[in-house]
């Protein structure tokens, strides 16, 4: 069997300026993978990289034809474990790049079974978590009219992005005009150890969820801190990074956040979440702001989860991809009906 790979860069503009507290992005560069088989048949993957993370749409662009390479010569898509084991061995960094190659492997070799992914892997999709819809940083009143537009939507998740001198004015907005959602914050490393605490405090009042990496991904010690004295529970994301992280943050936090981009591909992020399992830890998936062609993948790991913030292509203003119906956050794996991944050109 012989593979064409081909890949491009696409520049998706946000429906609005997303705010955290690193900063504002209006626009998301990703890089599209495909790779066909002598059939005809093609998989599509997508790459959404992360400066925090040390990629760039450059980066990824850069070490793709690499990688590519390594699927081109093992020629078979159901080969993942060699091909993955194999782009590692060739790329040891950039995992966005690395993670949209595997993607689009898993679309092509399910497509080739005549299955859903998620069915390829034998999960029940009745078995996925609702996803979260995030509200980013803004003025109180643009925060309170996102929010109404959100529960408009039947949104009943909201993730909130905190890291202000205003977080308790934001928090008791957003109640205010959803006063049944379920609430969760993450606060991108931006508190203190103590200051984390003492936020958990009134963050219960709120009835907020758990709070998501509240700490500075560089102090353990703090995450620790906060974690054993917080009033809610702790998610891990910048602290949770690779397979390598998990024994880490174990008596950390209480739940696990993966991203695919962090990780480099969906067998590693499977590996990880049961790494979590071992550990006792609860196991999150999130995103970047990503197309469908990376997000779809993502869904089909739903039945694996606790919890689920994969709204990345619900904030852009539009996307070239089409993948699993997420409206109101219901992740409708069952009326997919299509094999792969269910990531297709609009």
């Amino acid at each position: 069997m012989s593979l064409d790979t081909e890949f491009e860069r696409v520049s998706l503009p946000l429906a609005d300026a997303f705010t955290i507290s690193r900063g504002t992005q209006e626009t998301a560069e990703n890089v599209i993978v495909k790779v066909t088989d002598d059939g005809g048949m093609t998989g599509i993957g997508g790459a959404a990289p992360s400066a925090h993370y040390g990629e760039t749409a450059d980066t990824v662009e850069a070490v793709l034809p690499e990688l590519l390479e390594v699927v081109e010569n093992v020629g078979d898509p159901h080969a993942l474990t060699t091909i993955e084991e194999r782009m590692r061995h060739a790329v040891e960094r950039n995992p966005a790049a690395r993670c949209a190659v595997s993607i689009a492997l898993h679309d092509l070799a399910a497509k080739r079974t005549g299955l859903p992914l998620y069915r390829m892997w034998g999960l029940d999709p009745a078995e996925t978590p609702t996803s979260s819809f995030t509200i980013g940083l803004d003025t109180t009143e643009r925060i309170r009219d996102k929010t109404a537009d959100a529960v408009g939507a039947g949104y009943s998740t909201l993730k909130v992005k905190l890291g202000t001198d205003r977080d308790r004015e934001i928090i008791e907005a957003i109640r205010e005009e959803a006063p049944d959602a379920t609430l969760r914050v993450d606060a991108n490393e931006a508190w203190t150890p103590r200051e984390t605490v003492r936020n958990s405090k009134w963050l219960a009042e709120h009835d907020v969820e758990f709070i998501e990496q509240p700490v500075p991904a560089e102090d353990p010690e703090g995450l620790q801190f906060a974690y054993e004295r917080s009033e809610l529970p702790i998610a891990a994301d910048e602290s949770c990074i690779t397979l390598e992280d998990i024994p880490e943050i174990a008596d950390r936090c209480d739940i696990a956040n993966l991203k695919l981009m962090k990780c480099g591909g969906l067998l590693e992020a499977k590996r990880m979440i049961h790494a979590a399992r071992a550990e006792g830890l609860e196991v999150m998936l999130g995103c970047m702001i990503e197309s469908n062609a990376s997000i779809a993948a993502g869904v089909h790991l739903g039945p694996l989860l606790d919890y689920a913030d994969l709204d990345g292509s619900l904030l852009l203003s539009s996307d070239p991809y089409a993948g699993v119906d997420l409206s109101a956050g219901e992740m409708r794996l069952a009326e997919l009906g299509l094999p792969g991944t269910g990531a297709r050109a609009e």
